[in-house]
């Protein structure tokens, strides 16, 4: 699946994005954010607080504990702030 980083979290982990293939393990957003956090230095970084994190599921906004299975594309961002 292809991951994308925004904001923060892009500069974070020093990518905008990747393909990735977690194992069959990681079944949700929440879990995706664990996994990922264990990939390294950066990753652990960007992800140091997971409740911040915000995800969308091929466009589509989701919570923590919304399944992954089928997803083309996941989108990871902080928090925004309207103006």
């Amino acid at each position: 699946m292809k991951l994308l980083y925004f904001a923060w979290v892009r500069e974070r982990i020093g990518k905008t994005e990747e393909e990735v293939a977690p194992p069959a393990s990681v079944g949700t957003v929440a879990d995706l954010v664990a996994w990922l956090a264990g990939r390294g230095e950066e990753y652990a970084y960007a992800f140091e607080n997971p409740k911040v994190i915000r995800a969308a599921i091929d466009r589509k906004h989701v919570q923590p504990d919304t399944p992954i299975a089928g997803a083309r594309e996941i989108a990871f961002f902080p928090p925004m702030t309207g103006g």
